[in-house]
């Protein structure tokens, strides 16, 4: 099946050759040094590789061509070209049939090829004149992409011809990802993270082909969301942190834009409001909410399960009615995480009550709600999601219930927790999490969860210890690199040693994008050589 579709992509590179090549200058013939693509440090790794042994050369000639079927085909190509752009500064054209001279093109197809069997699978097949990108939609091209700008070196090879040229592999690749929810947490209720902070975060989890951004948007710490028919939840809830510090929250408008900044990565971005417990910071806004019996402060330290809502006051679900609808006018994701652990001064027939209950006000807004693994304890639907992070007995009555779940187990996911006892930042309540206790497990059969049950992977972030961008990548670099090939490639395709030496080669990209990330010892990282010379045309 992959030869024939690769005949038929063929002809189609041919033809466009054909046509483009119809000018005054010729082809320039380069002889590129033959590169071995299943030697390539891919992360995630993809399903299946063919190496043919031969390169593309990538050149200030190449151009991108994208499918006319479908305008996010386009959009998808011009990302690619910003991409290649700051990597090699070549400038490439998208989709211009005035081009005075072709060394090679960039093809992303939109295919219905009987191997695309998700939204998200792609078949790359790369020649020496062609990359050929298909895939059934735009987010499955999305995701090809970024196995392309993975492939292409960080250094140009400058002793073929007088400009520089980035040598290609050559080969074939189908691609389809193990799970369908592929995720990370960042918690900025603890701390809070700019927009900025956020998008740079997006941009290396997509890189990965990471698909959700679940932001932990409330605690007992403070309130980062602006809810305009509560005001005073970012007035006086989003007035401090951990530590005492300022504080901060996300208007609608930068909430947006996030969403809009993570939605043109085909990344969707889950909000979460944590409750009944870990409400502090709303109580403290709004005392008739609270429900521990104590006059709630501003509260700027790390404990948790001291705070509650009133489970049995109508007002509490007016006002959860009220944030709710506005968040999920703000989010096109079909999640709503209402949080739900760790409520440890709430009575447990209080408890059951209100997941209940909030179960029914997020459906009424037409999202599926997630929890943690606690709200499996309540009566809820089997569409709702539990997401494990503690207790087994939890994620297996959500799998009695017929719920999916979220695997995040925190002694394996959680990128809090601290590497060793070394480590400048994080906990280690759970564990200790080296870089191969992250990657060496196997989500498919932790703790007898049944596969057809698990939506995904998340690796957490919880910022308790962390306050800046710096030190937030200290902790997720390079950890999440392995969850992210955990939740997309095959169990048969992970492997521990061959993993540590694709990982070694990613610091290049890493240092280029400044990720101040933890140089684990376990990890021969290679050294980086980035440089690019301004390409002028003849």
């Amino acid at each position: 099946m992959i030869k024939s579709a690769f005949s038929k992509y063929l002809i189609i590179s041919i033809i466009l050759l054909a046509v483009i090549g119809c000018t005054e200058k010729k082809k320039r013939i380069l002889n590129l040094p033959s590169t071995d693509m299943a030697e390539a440090s891919l992360i995630p790794k993809p399903l299946k590789i063919i190496a043919t042994n031969e390169a593309f050369g990538l050149d200030h000639t190449t151009s991108i061509y994208t499918s006319a079927n479908d305008k996010n085909f386009e959009k998808v190509g011009l990302f690619l070209a910003d991409k290649i752009k700051s990597k090699t500064n070549l400038r490439l054209a998208v989709n211009d049939p005035e081009v005075p001279e072709v060394n090679g093109v960039i093809y992303i197809n939109q295919s219905d090829s009987d191997e695309l069997t998700t939204a998200e699978a792609y078949q790359l097949y790369i020649t020496k004149d062609s990359i050929i990108l298909n895939a059934k939609t735009a987010e499955g091209a999305f995701r090809g992409i970024q196995t392309i700008r993975q492939l292409i070196p960080e250094i140009s090879n400058d002793t073929i011809t007088e400009l520089p040229v980035w040598v290609v592999p050559t080969g074939k690749i189908l691609d389809i990802p193990n799970f369908e929810f592929r995720g990370s947490m960042l918690d900025v209720a603890r701390h809070f993270f700019s927009v900025e902070d956020v998008k740079k975060y997006i941009d290396l989890l997509s890189y990965y082909k990471i698909n959700a951004l679940h932001l932990h948007l409330t605690d007992d710490q403070g309130w980062r969301i602006e809810i305009k028919s509560w005001p005073k939840l970012t007035e006086i809830g989003g007035s401090t942190e951990v530590g005492g510090e300022a504080g901060g929250f996300f208007t609608q408008e930068d909430y947006k834009e996030i969403v809009a900044y993570a939605a043109d990565r085909y990344m969707m971005i889950i909000p979460e409001v944590d409750m009944p417990g870990h409400t502090n910071a709303a109580s403290v806004s709004y005392p008739i909410l609270n429900g521990n019996g104590k006059t709630p402060k501003l509260y700027e330290g790390t404990h948790v399960g001291f705070s509650t809502f009133d489970a049995r006051k109508d007002t509490v679900y007016s006002f959860i009615d009220d944030v709710v609808r506005e968040i999920s006018a703000l989010s096109p994701s079909p999640y709503f995480h209402i949080g739900g652990d760790e409520s440890h001064v709430t009575k447990k027939s209080d408890y059951i009550y209100f997941v209940n209950r909030v179960e029914k006000i997020v459906q009424k807004y037409g999202k599926q709600m997630i929890g943690w693994d606690e709200v499996a304890q309540a009566d809820v639907s089997s569409s709702s999601i539990a997401q494990f992070w503690d207790s087994e007995e939890n994620a297996q009555e959500a799998v009695k219930k017929g719920m999916k779940v979220i695997i995040s187990p925190a002694k394996k996911a959680y990128l809090d927790m601290q590497y060793d006892t070394l480590s400048k930042h994080g906990l280690h309540w759970a564990a200790f999490i080296p870089v191969d206790t992250a990657y060496v497990w196997s989500p498919e059969k932790y703790a007898g969860i049944p596969k057809e049950n698990i939506l995904g992977v998340e690796a957490p972030l919880w910022s308790e210890t962390i306050s800046n961008l710096e030190e937030l990548e200290y902790l997720a670099f390079p950890r999440v690199i392995g969850y992210s090939e955990l939740s997309w490639s095959t169990q048969e395709n992970r492997d521990w040693d061959n993993f540590k030496v694709r990982l070694g080669n990613q610091a290049p990209y890493l240092d280029r994008m400044n990720v101040k990330y933890y140089p684990s010892e376990l990890i021969d990282w290679k050294e980086s050589k980035f440089t690019y010379k301004e390409i002028k045309k003849d």
